[in-house]
């Protein structure tokens, strides 16, 4: 009985060990389909747990397992796995120099010391913390409003929520757009980071807009814009100053907020921050992610009625690199290095149009990232882009946080 428990036991070790290493993998393995990419998602940003599971696996080998073979691949399996989980945490220090590098490149190398010092000190302390990656990120107390219906075309009733500090005062408004390929979502979605935002000052909008296929290209633009108007009407209603806004999009969500920013006829927004948002459909369509885990080429066609082949000046209303011209908001791009939903490429070349055209704009690129990276909130990748978008937000808005 017990050798056959000691059998068992060592079988159990090694199937723990060889998951491990499965989980570990997709923080350099690219998704073939969207069932795994939800792993190369997810896996580098909880890199330092499954650096301790793999941690954990190699010791409980040397000490429980007696079988010399199967110790010899959980040895194999538990090294090769710390070695990917590693690069991750190695790689943190020089990203956030070059962050750092790049934010003061474009905003000034004293753009820090134009943030008032109440609201430095509600923001995070250092770029990556070690401890938050098992414990969470503080989110701090808020209001919290949902279902105001804000418009109803076509009979589709349009809700948002809004969050606001605890205090009465009047805030800067942040609005934020959530993704899901023009297709899905809500505004539950990013509700930690518009929590956490909103403590420090703000009155954050999160909107909602009508969905592809069955509502195609510009309705999403137009929403986005109906609630603007909205915001800017009621402002004071919410505590919200409709001088200050910002707009802030991920994916689909951030193609549709520069889209409305960078209109002609938009109204002031004081600045853009996209995460990981397409900026030119025509040459996505034209050369889609490999691999390509969601079909691009499909998500385009149901949000823009048909191909490129089809619809070719579609694809170029519908690009928010092709609204550049100069002023334009300050603008704060953000993208995973191993995204393969959205290529960082398109991020760097929006940078370096805006920048080419008079305007502020700074790309930060994250090495290990996938798209949707800060879909854990108290990932790696995401403490480091919630740490410069704070001090983005505030150097945008400085001076008029109360």
């Amino acid at each position: 009985m017990f050798i056959k428990l000691k059998i068992l036991l060592s079988w159990l070790a090694l199937l723990l060990s060889f998951t491990s290493l499965f989980l570990s993998s997709w923080i350099i393995l690219p998704a073939p389909n969207m069932f795994l990419l939800t792993l190369a998602v997810g896996a580098p940003e909880v890199s330092p747990w499954l650096l301790l599971l793999n941690l954990l696996c190699l010791l409980l080998s040397f000490f429980y397992i007696r079988y010399r073979q199967i110790q010899i691949l959980i040895f194999i399996f538990n090294i090769i796995g710390l070695l990917i989980c590693g690069s991750v945490l190695v790689k943190i220090p020089l990203t956030q120099k070059q962050m750092d590098r790049a934010m003061k490149q474009a905003l000034g190398a004293d753009y820090l010391e134009k943030i008032p010092l109440e609201l430095k000190a509600k923001m995070r302390t250092h770029p990556f913390n070690l401890v938050n990656s098992f414990r969470g990120i503080a989110l701090g107390k808020t209001r919290h409003q949902k279902d105001i219906i804000f418009a109803n075309p076509a009979g589709v009733p349009l809700k948002m929520e809004v969050y606001q500090p605890q205090e009465v005062g009047k805030y800067p408004a942040v609005i934020v757009i959530y993704g899901g390929a023009w297709q899905r979502g809500n505004p539950s979605a990013n509700s930690e980071f518009n929590q956490y935002i909103a403590q420090q000052g703000y009155t954050v909008f999160a909107i909602d807009y009508r969905h592809a296929p069955q509502y195609q290209f510009p309705s999403q633009l137009d929403d986005v814009r109906t609630a603007l108007n909205f915001i800017r009407k009621h402002a004071a209603e919410y505590e919200a100053d409709p001088e200050n806004l910002v707009l802030i999009g991920y994916s689909a969500g951030a193609h549709l907020a520069m889209l409305a920013a960078y209109q002609p006829d938009a109204p002031p927004i004081r600045a853009v921050v996209s995460y990981y948002g397409p900026v030119d459909l025509t040459e996505g369509y034209k050369s889609p992610p490999s691999p390509d885990p969601i079909d691009s080429r499909a998500v385009l066609k149901a949000f823009l009625g048909g191909s490129l082949e089809e619809l070719p000046n579609q694809y170029q209303i519908a690009s928010p690199i092709n609204y550049l011209r100069h002023p334009l908001p300050p603008t704060l791009l953000i993208y995973g290095s191993r995204d393969h939903v959205v290529k960082p490429q398109f991020g760097k070349q929006m940078y370096e149009s805006l920048h080419s055209s008079g305007n502020t704009a700074v790309f930060l690129q994250i090495p290990w990232a996938e798209h949707a990276f800060d879909a854990v909130f108290n990932g790696v990748s995401n403490q480091l882009a919630l740490y410069h978008t704070e001090r983005f937000l505030a150097w945008a808005l400085r001076g008029s946080v109360d």
